[in-house]
């Protein structure tokens, strides 16, 4: 798995960039969408063979310097170069379906934030805790629910987000930034597969490749029961686990704390 998506990566990134975007002269006799191979190649400062069989996926083994040169060729940032980094030492993985249990001190943890919605996500993004604020948020944020998976095949969740296509466009290379390390885990890759089969939004998106952990930001809602939420987000990946605890909360003062207290209220009330 991971040559074959070290070469996608690189195709993908040398399509995006144009020859005057790296100082060269196009030409009126190009056939290619973006960088050619050679250029890349020429670039990076090896040769055009090897370059070939990188992509090609018959070379698995590049060495950091040139994964370095290579990053800096296709002009990545911060977050595309360190994804390129770690495809390139990907290996293959024994793949098995993994029993994911949350920790119940973080279910307990979250349980005392009256007014912060948080729930965890497990390794293919199935909520494994959630409080019930996250709940009363949206029904995708139930234990048991998948909202990477609600966010490109259900209609209420797209009602749920005012800027859709922004939240998407967020959530697709973030996805791409975390899943490498989740080679081994089947349900993962049954995921991307469902979506890019059913969601030509997603298909567009992981056709890009781009990549970045955007793990803090705003939110803009619209609640079926007290309407605009513009909160902001945060997501904390736990260490030594694939886990990602999301959180949500309002900025003191604002209409939207007023709301997201309604709505704690009223989650309140309906579990007691």
């Amino acid at each position: 798995m991971g040559a074959g998506r070290l070469g996608d990566y690189l195709r993908a990134r040398r399509a995006l960039l144009q020859p005057e975007d790296v100082g060269l002269v196009a030409g009126s006799r190009r056939r290619v969408e973006g960088l050619r191979r050679e250029e890349v190649a020429i670039l990076a400062g090896i040769s055009p063979e090897y370059y070939l069989r990188l992509e090609q996926g018959r070379d698995t083994n590049p060495s950091r310097q040139v994964v370095a040169a290579l990053a800096k060729a296709l002009k990545l940032d911060a977050d595309a170069a360190a994804y390129l980094d770690l495809i390139a030492r990907a290996t293959n993985l024994t793949k098995r379906h993994r029993v994911e249990k949350p920790n119940p001190d973080i279910q307990a943890m979250i349980d005392m934030w009256p007014r912060t919605a948080a729930y965890l996500q497990g390794g293919s993004f199935t909520v494994l805790a959630s409080n019930p604020l996250a709940a009363a948020l949206s029904r995708h944020f139930w234990i048991g629910a998948n909202p990477m998976r609600a966010a490109f095949l259900e209609s209420d969740m797209r009602r749920l987000y005012r800027d859709w296509e922004a939240m998407t466009a967020k959530a697709v290379p973030f996805l791409r930034s975390v899943v490498v390390e989740r080679d081994d885990d089947p349900a993962v890759q049954e995921l991307i597969g469902e979506l890019s089969l059913r969601s030509d939004r997603f298909r567009t998106l992981w056709a890009r490749h781009d990549v970045k952990v955007d793990d803090r930001g705003d939110t803009l809602f619209l609640h079926p029961q007290v309407g605009p939420l513009d909160l902001r987000f945060q997501k904390f990946l736990l260490p030594d686990s694939r886990q990602i605890l999301v959180t949500y909360h309002a900025q003191p003062g604002s209409a939207s704390e007023r709301a997201f207290t309604m709505l704690a209220e009223s989650a309140r009330a309906d579990k007691g």
